[in-house]
């Protein structure tokens, strides 16, 4: 057996995990890439000539950033809805037992296995039903139903993994439920929400099918990027799409790093 092959045994896992990382990060430095790209027509799908010019001008399309801040608004009230509903749903799950506890259990899990296109239609049949015109309150009920699902699952997992002892020591110390919940309970269930909550403005900021069925004529960012494709890309949307991913890297880091001080002090 040579050294080479020594060397690779010994270091697979890390080369499979470094593999898998550079799959999943290609898209996006393709995305980066043509975000400088001067196309010859509509369509940014091959490359011509380097240019700044759509990071100048990253609202140079028309609709463009008014979509873009529609989807920031709704992912950002859905998240807020989706994170205090799931929140309380999560400890009334994990703390409490009454007689409709499973039943419950199983219809908070229903939204994460069945496709997206079957809950789409469903809320789209029960505001027809309903008279309810589509528009941005539909899109924002719609989000926080499926959202609702991924902040319970990450939250009662936290909270079922919490010590009662903890709890039980600040009761001892004469705190109220209150202060025992705001001093004790909040702070070590707060990574459980905190993912929760992250997880609720992605998939918000993100989803297509579900907003597609009940937007009406309101259009988000998902939407005018499907719309765009039709008649020709600009490369404006590729600037939004690194700039978000650059966001989204940059708070993973700022989280890492404070997570790494908090170990050494």
């Amino acid at each position: 057996m040579t050294a080479l092959t020594r060397w690779i045994r010994r270091n697979l896992v890390v080369i499979a995990g470094l593999g898998t990382l550079a799959y999943l990060i290609l898209p996006n430095v393709v995305v980066l890439v043509f975000s400088f790209n001067k196309p010859n027509g509509r369509f940014n799908y091959e490359w011509q000539r380097f240019s700044t010019d759509a990071w100048i001008d990253p609202c140079g399309v028309a609709d463009l950033c008014g979509s873009l801040s529609l989807s920031l608004e709704i992912a950002i009230w859905a998240t807020i809805g989706a994170t205090v509903l799931g929140t309380m749903i999560s400890f009334a799950l994990a703390r409490y037992r009454f007689r409709a506890r499973p039943a419950v259990n199983s219809l908070i899990f229903l939204p994460m296995a069945m496709p997206e296109v079957v809950m789409a239609a469903s809320l789209a049949t029960l505001f027809l039903n309903m008279g309810v015109d589509f528009g941005f309150w539909t899109i924002l009920i719609a989000h926080i139903m499926f959202c609702l699902s991924f902040v319970v699952t990450a939250v009662k997992a936290r909270v079922m993994s919490m010590d009662p002892r903890l709890e039980q020591a600040a009761q001892d110390l004469y705190a109220s439920p209150a202060q025992t919940f705001l001093r004790v309970t909040l702070p070590i269930a707060a990574p459980g929400i905190a993912a929760g909550a992250l997880l609720s403005f992605a998939l918000s900021f993100d989803d297509f099918i579900i907003t597609n069925f009940n937007a009406g004529s309101t259009v988000t960012f998902p939407m005018f990027v499907w719309g765009s494709a039709q008649r020709g890309t600009p490369v404006q949307i590729n600037v939004i799409g690194t700039a978000m991913f650059a966001v989204a890297v940059l708070c993973v880091l700022v989280g890492q790093l404070a997570g790494a001080r908090r170990k050494r002090s």
